[in-house]
């Protein structure tokens, strides 16, 4: 619920207090309840207290476990949002971990017989799906205090009970093929979903696991895998794309090789380096960390209890910062991973951007380089060049998004052209039925128009991550009241975006379908 609303306050202690008596009607202990909504005991103590916001999807969450219509507001998928548009934003929000980083050290912690703890990892469906996933392999996991997730792989994986319908609503199951062939000469793995962004091809990922020995086949749905233990790296591996998910793979298949192992065109990026981290708290060496040319020593048995802190998600700053721009606000993003933004700020700069940023300080991970960057009203002017995505240290390509909606807000013309997706491009064109004006060029590039005077409108969540919440941005600007629809694709990466907006002073409150 959003703290805005007038009443909350008394609401959420009222609905805290039923969920506490239907719990006890039910005999569950605060901690029993906890393990059945995959959240920490401490959680369950302050939803009871009142002292916890509440998204619809959580109450549903409750009232299955506890099996009270009361709390049943809407049904899962069917999730909206009222946005009351046109208020200032103020004060400080710090950015939450990467998503992207944290999914990537889920199917890391595969190529470990220990135990490992993350820390503050984002609560958000993509990691749930991967939990379920790994669940099923008869992985256990345990929800700590703080979004903390400890993971202990079993002695031997059952690839045989995995859960078809988790791993198929997610592309990360790609990453389980690296960390599966170290120990498994055949396994089986569904095709894998997530956004719809067009085809994105596979082929990357084979021919960085061939060297390894990994030979894939698709049929029936499913991908077939077959290891050749014989075959293994005579020569540095190129990657023929220098994508995250691809280098990802690719190390976690190096990871345990028994020698040296070379990777040229590798993606530096935020999520690779944090895995780079991670593996060498595994007792992995890898040299060249934040370059193209990883060199990596692989460690064939991994048998540690490990601890670990993913950092800061430059993708949800970029999305905190966009929303202060925007609205025109004045408000601090704090712990901002400054190294994965430069190029950003450097463009917003050049388009008028009024901020300042302060001291550097250093992640919980010790490696990652963070800032607090502190926005100030602007009138922003298009850029002269288009504004275009390439592999880090360029424009991240899941920050452009924000881009075609920071054009919307700017004077002068603009054109995005992503040429990465097929489909992104389209549903961007949205932003009009907001009231801007956004012209699609071709399926990859936009010709927007600007200032915008956004107004409110009812508009169904596309259905790609970076443009839902470009729209929910939108109407936080927009005057008057706005709906947006079937927001679960949001809760894909981010964790209580709307709610976590609502501090900053957005009016936004959460509904279901009665």
């Amino acid at each position: 619920m959003s703290d805005t609303h007038p009443n909350a306050a008394d609401y959420l202690r009222r609905i805290g207090t039923l969920i506490r008596d239907a719990r006890k009607h039910r005999g569950l202990t605060q901690t029993q309840l906890a393990d059945l909504l995959s959240t920490s005991q401490s959680a369950v103590n302050r939803i009871e207290r009142g002292a916890q916001n509440l998204s619809v999807e959580m109450l549903t969450r409750i009232s299955e476990a506890l099996d009270s219509e009361f709390v049943t507001l809407g049904k899962p998928g069917a999730v909206h949002l009222r946005v009351f548009g046109g208020q200032k934003l103020s004060g400080s929000i710090d950015t939450k971990t990467s998503k992207n980083a944290g999914v990537a050290l889920l199917c890391a912690s595969l190529l470990n017989r220990g135990t490992t703890t993350l820390r503050r990892v984002a609560r958000i469906e993509e990691v749930n799906r991967i939990l379920e996933v790994m669940a099923s392999m008869g992985v256990k996991y345990r929800w700590l205090d703080d979004n903390d997730l400890a993971i202990t792989p079993p002695p031997t994986l059952r690839l045989d009970a995995i859960n078809s319908d988790a791993a198929r609503r997610t592309r990360s199951i790609i990453m389980f093929l690296a960390p599966l062939l170290h120990d498994h000469p055949s396994f089986a793995l569904p095709y894998a979903g997530g956004c719809d962004l067009g085809t994105r091809t596979v082929e990357p990922h084979m021919t960085a696991l061939r060297p390894f020995g990994l030979s894939v086949k698709a049929t029936a749905g499913e991908y077939h895998a077959t290891v050749d233990s014989q075959v293994e790296p005579l020569r540095p591996i190129v990657l023929t794309e220098r994508g995250d998910t691809v280098t990802e793979n690719a190390l976690m298949a190096a990871a345990r090789r028994d020698g040296v192992t070379v990777i040229r065109n590798a993606s530096p990026n935020y999520m690779v380096q944090d895995l780079c981290f991670y593996l060498d708290k595994l007792g992995v060496r890898i040299d060249g960390v934040g370059t193209t040319t990883l060199t990596i020593h692989g460690v064939p048995h991994i048998d540690v209890d490990v601890d670990y802190a993913p950092s800061e998600d430059p993708i949800e700053a970029m999305s905190l910062i966009t929303a202060g721009i925007v609205t025109e606000s004045s408000i601090t993003v704090a712990r901002v991973p400054i190294e994965f933004l430069e190029i950003e700020l450097a463009l917003l700069e050049e388009m008028g951007l009024d901020y300042s940023r302060g001291p550097e300080y250093v992640a919980a991970n010790g490696h990652t380089r963070l800032v607090d960057i502190h926005l100030r009203p602007s009138t922003l002017i298009a850029p002269i060049d288009k504004i275009h995505p390439m592999p880090f240290p360029g424009l991240n390509i899941d920050n452009l998004p924000f881009f075609a909606l920071i054009a919307a807000v700017a004077n002068g013309a603009t054109q995005i052209h992503d040429w990465v997706y097929d489909n992104r491009a389209i549903y961007l064109t949205d932003l009009t039925k907001l009231g801007a004006r956004v012209t699609l060029m071709d399926p990859h590039r936009l010709h927007i128009e600007g200032p915008t005077h956004f107004s409110g409108a009812e508009v169904i969540c596309p259905p790609a991550l970076r443009p839902a919440v470009v729209i929910l941005l939108a109407m936080l600007a927009a005057k008057g009241t706005s709906v947006l629809r079937n927001i679960n694709v949001i809760h894909r990466g981010y964790e209580q975006l709307a709610e976590r907006l609502s501090l900053l002073g957005a009016h936004i409150e959460p509904f279901g379908d009665v």
